[in-house]
């Protein structure tokens, strides 16, 4: 019988935590013994076999099956991508603007994805953003931004900008009552939160390797709901967006009916190595688990912040508390350079300092974290 580890085992599989205190997963994961097994094992495969295609390959295609397991999808709905922003591209592409030209978007995007659907006024289309609203997205005016010209609805499941949980749900229904597309950012959800592509209804989900699933910058992953149809091909290609790529003809450009029609050129192997780690040590915990785990240390940190008198951008409604904490603060650099001089990372972004929590974390981190800051506070 398969016993899921504490956080505290779970906590053991990163060396680093020994004298570090990782607060900065929404940025990039701690780093693992897993993931630097798992380059030691790539580069010995180099050293043996010079160029091992076949476990290369037997390696993309692992990632994107662990992959879709975390986001309840059948491997051929995952393409294997280099980037979030590729993968929106990838979409934003296939897409004929006449009709329905109109993208509804939030000031809680990440601006990668934004720029991408702006990018795409050249071919016709118009950006609409709702905006936000105390640290939110107001489900009224979401609603009302979505109408019959609406093509594609964009929405992160949570936002980085201060880890709030958005209002997919809704954006889902309104998109359908309207005939629109869904595309969902869970880039800053996906290995802390519980994710399923067939509970959101969505049409397409993207999310990378190198925060919470605990990788290396490189590759993401974009889900392509069975069915969904294109109005033209991936603008964007290369000879892993063919059906059989190993056929090396230069003349056929034949897309796959599945979502490896978004694929380009070769993955970034490492990335594909680290991200294949990453979700080994996740697929040992039931994501409830560590959500529900991840909330309660960020709930607990907030309150002990705002006792302290700390300032928090948080939304008003508990249930959309997310992983991160964040600080409101003058300098948020100046205050994250003060932490990591005491081996404390965190993520400045904007006005805040963001604190971010995973199954590794413990109330030792927030002790430290809490401590520091207030020692921060009294120096200046």
């Amino acid at each position: 019988m398969h016993t899921e580890p504490t956080s505290g085992q779970f906590r053991e599989e990163f060396p680093v935590l020994a004298d570090t205190v990782h607060l900065a997963s929404c940025s990039q994961g701690a780093l693992s013994g897993e993931l630097l097994a798992a380059l030691g094992g790539m580069t010995s495969a180099m050293r043996e076999q010079g160029a091992p295609w076949d476990l290369w390959m037997a390696e993309v295609d692992q990632a994107r099956r662990r992959f879709a397991a975390l986001v309840g999808a059948d491997p051929h709905e995952v393409a294997v991508v280099p980037s979030a922003s590729e993968g929106a591209y990838q979409v934003a592409s296939t897409r004929d603007w006449a009709a329905r030209p109109v993208v509804v978007t939030t000031d809680m995007e990440f601006p990668s994805i934004g720029h991408v659907w702006l990018a795409q006024g050249a071919r016709g289309a118009e950006v609409v953003h709702v905006p936000e609203r105390g640290a939110a997205v107001d489900e009224g005016e979401l609603v009302a931004a979505v109408d019959e010209r609406t093509g594609l609805v964009s929405i992160p499941l949570v936002s980085y900008r201060n880890g709030a949980r958005m209002p997919v749900a809704t954006a889902v229904t309104r998109a359908r009552e309207v005939g629109a597309k869904v595309f969902v950012d869970a880039y800053q959800a996906v290995g802390v939160l519980p994710v399923d592509v067939r509970e959101l209804d969505c049409d397409y989900l993207v999310a990378g390797a190198l925060k919470y699933l605990l990788g290396l910058p490189g590759v993401a992953f974009l889900y392509a709901r069975d069915g969904v149809a294109d109005d033209l091909p991936p603008q964007l290609t290369g000879w892993f967006g063919r059906t059989d790529p190993f056929r090396f003809d230069p003349r056929a450009l034949d897309f796959p009916a599945g979502a490896r029609r978004f694929e380009t050129g070769t993955p970034a192997i490492p990335a594909v190595y680290a991200a294949n780690a990453g979700m080994r040590l996740l697929s040992k915990v039931d994501t409830k688990t560590i959500g529900g785990h991840v909330v309660d240390l960020a709930t607990r940190t907030r309150d002990r912040l705002v006792a302290a008198g700390e300032r928090i951008w948080a939304p008003p409604s508990p249930t959309a508390t997310g992983p991160v904490v964040a600080l409101l603060d003058d300098h948020p650099d100046r205050l994250a350079a003060h932490l990591s001089r005491r081996r404390i990372f965190t993520a400045p972004r904007g006005p805040v300092l963001r604190l971010s929590f995973h199954y590794y974390t413990d109330e030792s981190d927030v002790d430290a974290v809490c401590s520091a800051i207030a020692d921060y506070r009294a120096e200046n």
